[in-house]
């Protein structure tokens, strides 16, 4: 059974620390060290911010990342903050 604090990959995770507090990302890879995340905007599915575990808080959502684009992406992480927008179109 997974640790509902545990990060894994495709999980939803707020920042705790740094400029971006309070950000989501969504964890796109994870090492040692380092849990890459995205959020579609600012860092690239392609191109993830590297953070430091203690930094970053899961929640309770995961998402898929097969087929996911930076845009669903946006749009996925944009209900979690606000249920109402989860049909609007992507204004990007």
């Amino acid at each position: 059974m997974e640790n509902r604090n545990e990060v894994v990959i495709g999980s939803v995770v707020r920042s705790l620390a740094g400029k971006d507090r309070g950000r989501l990302y969504v964890a796109c890879r994870i090492s040692d060290r380092r849990v890459y995340a995205a959020d579609g905007k600012r860092h690239k599915l392609l191109d993830p911010k590297p953070k430091n575990p203690r930094h970053i808080s899961p929640s309770l959502g995961r998402i898929e990342l097969t087929g996911l684009t930076d845009k669903k992406l946006r749009r996925t992480l944009g209900a979690f903050t606000d249920p109402e927008r989860a049909g609007e179109k992507d204004r990007d």
